[in-house]
C-alpha cells in the first residue's frame, strides 16, 4: 500500500505523535509499504530521507507565540501536489487536526483517496495556548504573580474553569469534524473511543495502541525503596499547563513529611517550566526537586529504572507514552481519572488512581504504595504485564489490518461505481 502521512509534529521533535508516527512507518516499511510524511519544517537537524520508500516533506511554518513548539504551517499547493503524486496513493492518514491535518483532509478529497485519522491530542483541552493572554505573552507575568499565593490561587482557579469553558466545547466539536471527514477514527485507548462516540461521533472508531518498543523498554519486578535511600519520584513529558505538574509538586510536598530522603524529578521541557519551579520554591521543596530539561528519547530507557514510582497529574491523555514507558520499565504508577491514564494505570492492579487536581489524595496513595513491600512488588508485575499487551510490532499488525481493511473497501466501492470521473482522472 501506499500511504500519505500528515501530521503537524515529526522528528526530530520528541513527541507521543512523532515516536508512534516513526515507529509505525518504519515497521510498516520494511514489510514493503510505501510512505510519504508531510511535516513541518524545523532546522537543520531535520531528516527528509528515512528509507527508499519512507520520504519527507517538509513545510514552512510559524511558531504559535503562546507555545513556540506547536507550529501553524503554511499551505503550499506544490507541496501537497508531490506527496500525493510520488506514490499513486491507497490512503491518506491524518495524525493531527491542526493545519497540516486540514490540508491532508482536502488532499484525500482531491484525489479521491480514503482517509483515516489518529485522534492522538486533546486538542480542547490546550485552549490555554490560544487565551488571548498568552497568546500576548502576558502568561510572563503571570507568573510573576503567582508569587503571591492569593493571586496564585485565583489564577488556578480561572485555568481549571477555563478546560471546561464553551471555548473548549466549540474547539472539540471542530476537531471532531476534521476527524469524521474519514472513514475510520483511530483511537490509542477504549477509553477515548468512548469519549468520542459520547461526544457525537458517528464514524467507526478502531482502537490501535501506540505500541512500546519493549526491545529497549524492558524491566524486571523491582522491590519497595527504603525510606533511607528515597524513594525516588518521577514525571517526564512535556512541561505544559495541561500536564498540571503543579499537583504533582504539591503531593511531593505532603509525602516528605513521611519520607525525608524523598526526591522528585521533573523531565522535560516546555511553556510551564517556569511556573512549576516558582511552585516548587513556594513549598519549600525546590532542593529536593531536580529538573534535568529535555532528555533525548534515545536514551530515555535508562532513565526509568533509576526511579521507584512514576506520578502523572495530566488530564488530557489519549494514552500516556511516558506511562507505559515507566510500566515496561517496571515502575508502580499514581496518576489521575481523566481520559485514557485509567486504562494504563489500573486502579489497585498496577497503580492508583485519584480525581484531577486532588493532591493529597495523591500524597496518601503514593504514601500506601510505597509503605507497602508486598504491594508495592505486586503492583511493579502488573506494569510489566499491563505495558506487554502493548508491543509495537503487534500494534503495527493492527495498524496494517485497518489500512488494508479502508483500501479493499474503497477499491471494491470504486469498482462497483465504475472507478468515478475525477479518481480516475487524478490517478
Amino acid at each position: 500500500m501506499n500511504i500519505v502521512i500528515f501530521t503537524d509534529t515529526y522528528l526530530p521533535k520528541i513527541d507521543g505523535i512523532c515516536i508512534s508516527v516513526d515507529h509505525f512507518t518504519r515497521i510498516l516499511g520494511s514489510r514493503g509499504h510505501n510512505f510519504v510524511i508531510c511535516a513541518p519544517k524545523y532546522g537543520e537537524h531535520d531528516i527528509d530521507h528515512i528509507a527508499d520508500n519512507i520520504q519527507v516533506i517538509r513545510f514552512k511554518n510559524a511558531p504559535l507565540p503562546s507555545y513556540p513548539d506547536i507550529k501553524v504551517v503554511l499551505p503550499s499547493h506544490k507541496k501537497i501536489t508531490r506527496a500525493m503524486t510520488m506514490f499513486p496513493p491507497d490512503l491518506v492518514h491524518i495524525q493531527t487536526p491542526g493545519l497540516l491535518g486540514q490540508y491532508g483532509v482536502l488532499a484525500a478529497k482531491m484525489y479521491g483517496v480514503p482517509l483515516v485519522g489518529t485522534y492522538h491530542t486533546l486538542v480542547s483541552e490546550q485552549d490555554t495556548y490560544i487565551s488571548l493572554y498568552r497568546l500576548l505573552k502576558v502568561d510572563a507575568l503571570l507568573d510573576y504573580f503567582k508569587s503571591h499565593k492569593k493571586i496564585e490561587k485565583r489564577l488556578d482557579k480561572i485555568e481549571r474553569k477555563e478546560s471546561k469553558s464553551f471555548k473548549s466545547q466549540i474547539i472539540y466539536k471542530l476537531t471532531l469534524g476534521v476527524y469524521q471527514a474519514g472513514e475510520v477514527i483511530i483511537s490509542p485507548s477504549h477509553l477515548i473511543k468512548k469519549d468520542l462516540q459520547d461526544g457525537g461521533a458517528t464514524t467507526p472508531i478502531e482502537v490501535v495502541s501506540n505500541g512500546m518498543d519493549l526491545d529497549r523498554f524492558r524491566g524486571t519486578v523491582r522491590e519497595a525503596p527504603s525510606a533511607a535511600n528515597g524513594p525516588r519520584l518521577l514525571h517526564v513529558g512535556r512541561i505544559s499547563f495541561e500536564k498540571n505538574c503543579q499537583v504533582v509538586i504539591k503531593a511531593f510536598a505532603l509525602m516528605l513529611q513521611k519520607f525525608p530522603n524523598a526526591t522528585l524529578d521533573i523531565v522535560g521541557d516546555g511553556p510551564a517550566l517556569t511556573s512549576i519551579k516558582i511552585e516548587a520554591k513556594h513549598l519549600g521543596v525546590f532542593d529536593k526537586m531536580n529538573f534535568p530539561g529535555f532528555v533525548p528519547h534515545g536514551t530515555l530507557h535508562e532513565l526509568y529504572p533509576k526511579y521507584d514510582l512514576f506520578m502523572t497529574a495530566s488530564t488530557m491523555e489519549t494514552q500516556g507514552l511516558v506511562v507505559l514507558e515507566a510500566m515496561a520499565c517496571g515502575l508502580p504508577c499514581v496518576g489521575v481519572n481523566a481520559y485514557a491514564l485509567p486504562e494504563l494505570i489500573q486502579h489497585e492492579r498496577n497503580g492508583f488512581i485519584v480525581e484531577p487536581f486532588d493532591h493529597i489524595k495523591m500524597a496518601e496513595r503514593a504514601i500506601q504504595l510505597l509503605s507497602d513491600p508486598d504491594l508495592y512488588r505486586k503492583f511493579s508485575a502488573q506494569s510489566l504485564s499491563i505495558a506487554s499487551e502493548h508491543e509495537v510490532h503487534a500494534c503495527a499488525d493492527r495498524l496494517e489490518s485497518v489500512y488494508q481493511g479502508i483500501v479493499d473497501r474503497h477499491r471494491a466501492k470504486k469498482a462497483a461505481s465504475g472507478g468515478g470521473l475525477l479518481g480516475g482522472f487524478l490517478q
